[in-house]
């Protein structure tokens, strides 16, 4: 992951496309800390690292995503209408990613090895209920199906593939197992760089006064 997302950031171009770009690099950084959270639980010289580690990844898992995915979204969005349903999916992470940061604030999590997978006990009432995998849903993964851009559905309809999966054969470990399908999220984008900037070349060669208006 951390190397497409080097490769997709040496070749994005203007702010939409690298704050994509950068969505392997999160995903990366995401899974060094539930590594180290790994560490943590096997071996006791590690102990003293579970609680950053655990809440890096919960940071990464349950507060970045649901602002991240809508934000990137209404960055390449040019299609007004779109433009304001993916404008109230972020405000949605926005509010999701506030109360989720309290909640982590005031209730320590508890990672558990089971099954050679990790299992969060998070000491909230709302991370019980069947609604918040919807309040998750509305932002993280809505807003990019509902992208103007073939692409951008692609990795939404990814998210939402991989998160059903998960969610049907490993119900108790969706946060730690779901983020797995970063790699393959991280080549759809960056597959997708790859493609804007090839698309991109060929329009500016025919029409150079037109690079600064292309995303």
């Amino acid at each position: 992951m951390a190397t497409a997302g080097a490769v997709a950031m040496y070749q994005s171009s203007g702010k939409p496309q690298r704050v994509l770009a950068a969505v392997p690099l999160l995903f990366a950084i995401q899974q060094f800390a539930e590594g180290v959270v790994w560490m943590s639980l096997l071996h006791t010289e590690w102990a003293h690292w579970k609680g950053y580690a655990t809440y890096t990844f919960l940071l990464f898992a349950q507060v970045i995503w649901p602002v991240y995915m809508p934000f990137c979204a209404l960055l390449f969005e040019h299609h007004k209408t779109r433009k304001k349903i993916i404008g109230v999916t972020l405000l949605a992470g926005l509010l999701l990613a506030a109360y989720t940061t309290m909640l982590l604030a005031l209730h320590v999590p508890h990672p558990i090895a089971e099954m050679h997978h990790i299992h969060y006990e998070l000491d909230f009432a709302l991370a019980r209920k069947w609604y918040y995998g919807l309040l998750y849903f509305i932002p993280t993964i809505l807003s990019l199906v509902l992208s103007s851009h073939k692409a951008l559905r692609r990795i939404g309809y990814l998210f939402l593939i991989s998160y059903i999966f998960t969610r049907l054969l490993f119900h108790f470990y969706v946060i730690s197992i779901w983020c797995f399908f970063g790699a393959a999220i991280s080549l759809l984008v960056l597959l997708y760089i790859t493609e804007l900037n090839k698309k991109k070349k060929i329009i500016v060669d025919h029409n150079p006064d037109l690079q600064d208006q292309i995303i």
